[in-house]
């Protein structure tokens, strides 16, 4: 796994930073190939992966030419889209405003922040970063090595709150994908069933025939191509507006040809004759139909592979208690947002609760439940002087424990962090891909070009010419071995993830 991460980013320079961020709006590995060409080409970033099953890029820049709001600004000219998250939260400690100023300067270093603005009046800070980057502890940490002192417990639940609501968002996209995707396979499937039913005679065996009027499988297809399917043109024309190209403009290229061939026939016969009945068994509006339909349910198996994934680093992050019951020097007991919780405090865990920091135990003994973090199916016992994790699951025994790391330096947070890496890095078959993929989707188009040129000037037939270069930009359109590369990464450190 270590290996894989350390293949995100090419090791960076002393002086430069790293950044990983969430990009939206990449529909193929081609587009992942893009923005990484673009990121690199810009002014000020040593180097960049983006990975598009993930849908993330890991960008080691030297802050000293550049900053996040102008990475965030190549990716969106890029023609692609970057989350940004806000955090609100009081700030004690400050006299005057040359206070904010240092505060100000102090979050705008922290990885991650876009602008930062600290009012000295209202004693708080507000802060603009970019999804999935600084964390609140972070943004604590610089206030607090700044000298002030940074009340995040509140800020915590709103994020906790925006996470549920992401969540819920993601549910909703992909409940809306599937609506779509049954849809799009009830309006194909007349359209399959006649098709199958023509080649049935074409064979010569006896069966029903089903016949639809023209105008039927024009008003079946139609929804599919340009209601349902609208996303490709929107991916096709993002793409070409950036000189480039990617799966939607195959899919785009090849079911458009499909239909508008069909429609012309369909005007054509009417125009004539006064009647579409000539036109009958020379459509292809199946095609176009059947190509959406299956690369919507490509597309759909690809985000539950995601989701699933993600809900493994998820499960990871909820092992993490939100508070923890410190004593104090007095020897009462206090429960404290676990941002509050500082390397030295003494902890106590009940039975039956979760280790909420990595320390030491110096009271009690007890068994503790490491499975989700070491993959050890048994109970591991815990007496004065051993060391324990946190989001070990405590059992019958009281411990006391002081802690000695805490945040994102405990030791969750470090695997948490390493699924992560591993999921934004490459593997060296991902990067031969890669470099395929700058010239796949010109290659392909130029296949089917030669392809349509070579039936059409042998036997002078424009539809099987037609149906022939179709055919090639439709065999291309899932971009197989780019998105089977990223997505086995994904899933693979994801079923790590859970194995602990």
């Amino acid at each position: 796994m270590s290996a894989t991460a350390s293949s995100a980013v090419a090791a960076p320079d002393i002086a430069s930073q790293q950044l990983e961020l969430p990009i939206e709006g990449m529909t193929c590995g081609a587009c992942a190939t893009r923005l990484e060409k673009a990121l690199k080409r810009a002014p000020g970033i040593t180097d960049a992966a983006v990975n598009f099953a993930l849908e993330r890029a890991a960008v080691s820049f030297d802050p000293d030419q550049t900053d996040v709001g102008k990475i965030a600004e190549v990716i969106r000219n890029a023609g692609f889209g970057v989350g940004q998250e806000s955090y609100s939260f009081p700030i004690e400690g400050m006299t005057c405003s040359a206070c904010a100023a240092r505060i100000e300067k102090a979050l705008k270093r922290v990885p991650g922040v876009i602008e930062a603005n600290v009012n000295v009046a209202l004693e708080r800070a507000d802060v603009t970063v970019l999804s999935g980057t600084a964390s609140l502890e972070a943004l604590a940490e610089a206030v607090e090595k700044a000298g002030y002192v940074a009340r995040i417990s509140s800020a915590a639940e709103e994020q906790a709150q925006a996470e549920e609501e992401h969540r819920a968002q993601e549910q909703a996209k992909l409940r809306r994908d599937l609506y779509l995707l049954i849809a799009s396979a009830v309006l194909s499937l007349p359209l399959v069933a006649q098709m199958i039913t023509h080649f049935q005679a074409l064979t010569g065996l006896s069966g029903p025939m089903l016949h639809l009027s023209p105008w039927l499988e024009l008003a079946l297809a139609t929804p599919v191509q340009f209601i349902i399917g609208a996303r490709f043109y929107t991916g096709a024309w993002k793409a070409l507006k950036n000189r480039s190209g990617n799966m939607d403009v195959l899919v785009v290229m090849g079911t458009t040809a499909a239909y508008g061939y069909s429609l012309y026939l369909i005007l054509d016969a009417y125009l004539r004759t006064g009647t579409v009945e000539t036109a009958t068994g020379h459509l292809y509006f199946e095609a176009s139909a059947v190509i959406i339909t299956l690369v919507l349910l490509g597309k759909y198996m690809e985000a539950k592979a995601k989701r699933g994934t993600t809900a493994a680093i998820r499960q990871l992050m909820d092992l993490r208690p939100q508070t923890a019951r410190v004593r104090r020097d007095d020897g009462t007991e206090v429960e404290l947002p676990i941002s509050e919780v500082h390397s030295g405090a003494l902890v106590i865990v009940r039975p039956g609760e979760r280790v909420p920091v990595d320390g030491e135990v110096v009271g009690g003994r007890s068994e503790l439940d490491e499975a989700l973090i070491t993959g050890e199916s048994l109970p591991v016992s815990k007496e004065p002087g051993d060391k324990v994790t946190g989001g070990a699951i405590n059992g019958t025994g009281l411990l006391e424990i002081r802690a000695t790391t805490v945040g994102e330096d405990s030791t969750l947070s470090k695997i948490i962090r390493l699924v992560e890496s591993a999921q934004a890095g490459k593997a060296p078959v991902q990067r031969l891909v890669d470099k395929i993929s700058e010239i796949f989707v010109p290659t392909v188009v130029g296949i089917a070009a030669i392809t349509f040129a070579g039936w059409y000037f042998t036997n002078g037939n424009f539809e099987h010419a037609l149906i022939a270069a179709v055919s090639v930009l439709v065999i291309a359109c899932p971009c197989a071995l780019g998105l089977a590369t990223p997505t086995a990464i994904m899933t693979g450190t994801g079923a790590a993830a859970r194995s602990g």
